[in-house]
């Protein structure tokens, strides 16, 4: 029995040496990096996904911008190839104006969410002032006989058709990007010379 005792006595570690283990893992827990990567990587994560959100939702707003205004383009220029210099006022004399403009607006890859403005398209006669800017000076129902009205009495009015159009954006991400910040729906117009 005293056997015993004295063996039972030597596996318990004193209170002395059970505070020496203790301060020895605790020193050597404070001086390993294991895991340190993965904590640092867990609070840059949440930012790094916003910056990544940001940079998506921009990049698409500003290449469906520029598609609507491409798409604006190609419409006023189906206006120009659609109707023939006989055909003027295009609005008026050009059957296939609105088809072959419809069909321009559906050529690119926002495809029929391109949609013309209500009154569009819309035809005029202008002219060139002392400014050197374009000017609108009658509507195609009564042509002027020149630019007179302009302060260009020696030019002749030309015939030009106005598209507008618009396109409503929508975020991938409305409540995380600031591209819901941005004008919605993007408006485009183009003004072409017909004759």
């Amino acid at each position: 029995m005293k056997h015993r005792q004295a063996s039972a006595r030597l596996e318990r570690p004193s209170p002395a040496r059970l505070a020496l283990d203790l301060a020895d893992r605790i020193k050597a827990m404070s001086t390993d990096q294991g895991g340190v990567a993965a904590i640092e990587f867990g609070i840059f994560a949440p930012l790094l996904f916003l910056a990544l959100v940001n940079v998506a939702d921009v990049t698409i707003y500003l290449y469906q911008r520029m598609q609507a205004q491409n798409a604006t383009q190609v419409a006023a220029q189906a206006a120009w190839k659609a109707c023939d210099l006989p055909q003027l006022p295009a609005t008026v004399n050009c059957p296939g104006l609105t088809t072959a403009i419809q069909n321009a607006l559906a050529s690119t890859s926002l495809g029929t969410a391109v949609s013309l403005v209500s009154g569009s398209p819309a035809e005029g006669y202008y002219c060139v002032n002392s400014s050197n800017a374009l000017q609108y000076v009658s509507n195609v129902s009564s042509k002027p006989l020149d630019c007179t009205a302009a302060g260009m009495p020696s030019l002749q009015a030309s015939d030009y058709i106005q598209v507008q159009t618009t396109f409503t954006y929508t975020p991938i991400f409305p409540g995380l990007s600031i591209s819901g910040t941005f004008p919605s729906p993007i408006n485009s117009a183009s003004l072409m010379r017909l004759g």
